[in-house]
């Protein structure tokens, strides 16, 4: 049984009333909260949602918190590509070239970007399945690979394997040098840098991509009508004089 199921059964625990103050046998409660559950079944589905609610609010407080400590570098990280430096918004994007949700959100991600010139999109190179995420992420870190940022993101997220020749392949379409890009992608630099957004990742208890960040808003997985409605409520927010 799942920790929101046995909540949600202690939820309709509270609804059986006892009589008096009378001690009911284990046994005797049990069987009346089976009886309960069994003619009320919605109950646990009422309980759970409610139980997903609160977790999903209390997840947002704490990364409100979080993400006010950690603006500047989850923002304004110079190693870090971004499309439309000069945009007056800024969104976020923890992502993994091998990740199927993010691949899958990557052609809506790119028209964003070109739709909107106002937004700053930061991309977070956040490998977390294995060589092959750590490889492509090394070498679109490299100078020459930011230089050819989003050329190398529509690439990448097109492929399947992302193995060393699918690599290479796509740098040389990119109009780039393997070798050369490779070379670069060993600099302890570039080692640091994934380092530290692996380190910023923890703080922020992201455990999977993508994850979005928009304004004080966390978004966890691929869910764009929700970061649409985000970057909505940001460019709202932002147009309103201040004082």
């Amino acid at each position: 049984m799942t920790l929101s199921k046995r909540a949600a059964l202690l939820a309709a625990c509270a609804l059986l009333p006892l009589s008096g103050c009378q001690k009911a046998s284990d046994d005797a409660f049990g069987q009346k909260v089976r009886a309960y559950l069994l003619e009320h079944p919605e109950v646990i589905e009422e309980a759970v949602t409610a139980l997903q609610a609160k977790k999903q609010a209390q997840a947002q407080t704490a990364a409100k918190a979080q993400l006010a400590r950690y603006r500047e570098a989850l923002e304004r990280d110079p190693r870090d590509f971004v499309a439309n430096p000069n945009g007056k918004h800024t969104v976020v994007e923890f992502f993994d070239y091998r990740c199927g949700y993010c691949k899958s959100s990557a052609p809506e991600i790119l028209a964003l970007i070109k739709q909107n010139p106002d937004i700053r999109f930061v991309f977070k190179e956040f490998p977390i399945f294995g060589d092959e995420s750590d490889e492509a992420a090394k070498v679109a870190l490299t100078p020459e690979g930011k230089a050819k940022g989003l050329d190398l993101f529509r690439s990448f997220m097109t492929e399947r394997s992302l193995d060393n020749p699918a690599i290479d392949r796509h740098l040389a379409a990119a109009g780039l040098n393997p070798a050369a890009v490779r070379a670069a992608a060993e600099s302890p630099q570039v080692a640091k840098h994934i380092a530290d957004t692996r380190a910023l990742a923890k703080a922020l208890n992201l455990e999977g991509t993508p994850a979005f960040i928009v304004g004080d808003r966390l978004i966890p997985g691929a869910d764009m009508a929700a970061l649409n409605a985000a970057i909505v409520e940001l460019k709202a927010r932002d147009a309103k004089p201040m004082g």
